[in-house]
């Protein structure tokens, strides 16, 4: 126990994914235990934040639009998103690190592409613009924190 204390922070990453390595029942340390360990640190890392659950993006061109998204292991996003008497479905989207991505084809034919990134305060911000019209822009904040 108290050579944990003292150790550092890559001896201790070094601990953390031994112990996943492990859990998820990997082989024994071989010569490949390196790429081994780097691929279950990429995969624990990946998704960074979970955005399921239902939320609002208000937009600065007035709109305020609520998903009710679903986020799988791998950071994919799925789910449906309204606006006024719009609905859209979340057609491709991902969490990854600190960044969101997400495609909304909304039933009036428009199909929006949003970015954004988590904040410092867990809030998420980006910006959106229309796939079949680009020069129709508008940045986009949450209130809800993640």
């Amino acid at each position: 126990m108290s050579a944990l204390r003292t150790s550092s922070p890559s001896a201790l990453a070094a601990v953390a994914v031994a112990a996943l390595l492990a859990f998820a029942g990997a082989a024994p340390a071989t010569a490949a235990a390196p790429s081994s360990a780097r691929r279950a640190v990429a995969v624990v890392a990946a998704a960074g934040f979970n955005a399921g659950g239902t939320w609002q993006l208000h937009q600065s061109n007035g709109f305020a639009v609520t998903l009710d998204v679903t986020q799988d292991g791998s950071g994919r996003l799925y789910g449906t998103a309204s606006a006024g008497g719009t609905v859209g479905t979340i057609e491709e989207g991902s969490v990854d690190g600190a960044s969101i991505f997400f495609t909304i084809g909304w039933s009036n034919g428009s199909k929006g592409r949003y970015t954004g990134s988590l904040g410092p305060d867990r809030r998420l911000s980006g910006t959106t613009f229309d796939l079949n019209n680009p020069s129709s822009q508008a940045t986009w904040f949450t209130d809800r924190t993640f």
